[in-house]
């Protein structure tokens, strides 16, 4: 008894001591808002991808493929047992879900195609093609601020590029919020030589300026229907939506993305894509 009352003084004695050695656990001084939390993915890695849901997508499928020589558009021609649209299709709708996916689609195959409105009747919708690409995504476009007034970004993309990754199309969005306007692209590889005849060559470009430009091409709205308008009135010409931006004389911004994401235009193209997939596993 007396020894356990010696025992209790000196820890009474000894207590605050002890106390001042030991770790602290440090906690918030309020709630964590909204701004503090980070979403995270299943596997418990930060998710850094952007909000898709002010996003519309205008996928482009009215080509007919010439350069192909095949029995049907090149975007219908099966690669791994799939057509090559499928793959565009998958991506958006399966996968990345924006607000709305435009398909730019001639009307004689629109029932051929009638099964994917039937499964995501909320998000994706028909639109016919113009006569070339601009009045093809002009059309897109159109349906899209109809469908999604809400949509402020619009992101093309040709249906011929069936191996873009979420990656990159998380990335140029992510660009296009933050600059306006934003474009897949990959430096140039090769030498780049100009001739005016077709004959001899005129002079060598620098390599290092060079960047080779593919879809998604993701623009702001707002600035995109500017540019059309100013190219309609002054008959320009342009080949791509960044050059429409860029007769605005606002910045594209280059979004590096993958050698991979190339464009189905010959039967060549189409070994290499399946031999990428394989790759991939899929």
């Amino acid at each position: 008894m007396f020894l356990r009352s010696i025992f209790q003084f000196f820890l009474l004695l000894f207590l605050p001591l002890i106390s001042s050695f030991a770790p602290r656990v440090l906690t918030p001084s309020r709630p964590y808002g909204r701004k503090n939390v980070l979403k995270a993915s299943v596997n418990g890695e930060v998710d850094t991808s952007p909000d898709l849901s002010n996003v519309g997508v205008v996928l482009l499928a009215g080509g007919t493929g010439s350069r192909m020589k095949a029995s049907m558009p090149k975007q219908f021609l099966p690669l791994n047992g799939s057509p090559i649209l499928t793959y565009s299709l998958n991506l958006f709708l399966k996968t990345l879900n924006p607000s709305t996916v435009v398909l730019v689609l001639n009307e004689e195959y629109h029932s051929d195609w009638s099964s994917w409105l039937t499964s995501y009747p909320s998000t994706l919708l028909f639109a016919s093609p113009g006569h070339e690409r601009q009045g093809s995504v002009l059309n897109g476009l159109k349906a899209l601020r109809s469908h999604s007034p809400q949509c402020e970004y619009v992101a093309v993309h040709d249906s011929a590029r069936p191996l873009v990754t979420v990656e990159e199309v998380n990335n140029v969005v992510k660009d296009a919020k933050e600059y306006g306007a934003a474009t897949l692209g990959v430096k140039c590889k090769a030498t780049i030589k100009e001739s005016e005849d077709g004959r001899f060559v005129e002079r060598t470009i620098q390599r290092s300026r060079l960047w080779e430009i593919h879809t998604p091409q993701v623009i702001s709205i707002p600035t995109l229907l500017r540019g059309f308008d100013k190219v309609e009135k002054e008959g320009l010409e342009v080949t791509d939506d960044a050059s429409v931006v860029e007769h605005l004389g606002e910045k594209v911004k280059l979004t590096e993305g993958e050698y991979t994401n190339l464009k189905i235009t010959t039967p060549e193209d189409l070994e290499v894509a399946a031999s990428i997939l394989r790759e991939r596993g899929e």
